[in-house]
């Protein structure tokens, strides 16, 4: 949470139709940068080439700066908006709606990587404890689950 006031960007106030249309646009125009790199990252991301998505990370940050900036100004001034603009507001809106649509494809997608390196990279880890631990058996006559003293931990190197 941020402590004191909030930055003058976001308490501006607009004076005129004309700037409440410049940071629409401005808005626009990060939203199209921002998806097209969602875009690239997800197609990379499907296509296994998560090294080269990761570059995209500084530009993905920037333009999502920009938004966050150019939204806190839009809802600084929505009474302004539903005055003066009120067409350039549900057009905002329903971009929006579908900037977010898009941005929960994206999101998918890395959340199902995420959960397929981490359930291959407990396979590595389980299988490893597996080797490393003596095969014993329990009372039943069943193998004995590995006892926890066994397990190493597991390095892993960016570089391919």
């Amino acid at each position: 949470m941020q402590n004191g006031p909030a930055p003058r960007s976001m308490q501006r106030q607009f004076a005129s139709p004309a700037e409440a249309q410049a940071v629409a646009a401005h808005l626009n125009d990060v939203m199209d940068g921002l998806l097209k790199v969602l875009d690239h990252e997800t197609s990379l991301v499907r296509a296994g080439k998560l090294a080269e998505a990761s570059h995209l990370e500084q530009t993905k940050s920037q333009l999502a700066k920009l938004y966050l900036t150019d939204t806190a100004v839009l809802k600084a001034n929505v009474p302004f908006l539903k005055s003066y603009q009120p067409n350039l507001l549900a057009a905002l809106r329903e971009q929006h709606e579908r900037f977010h649509a898009l941005l929960q494809v994206n999101l998918t997608v890395l959340a199902t990587v995420h959960a397929v390196s981490e359930g291959i990279m407990r396979g590595v880890c389980t299988e490893l404890t597996r080797k490393k631990a003596p095969q014993t058996y329990g009372a039943s006559g069943q193998h004995s689950v590995p006892d926890t003293r066994y397990t190493q931990p597991v390095a892993m190197s960016r570089s391919l």
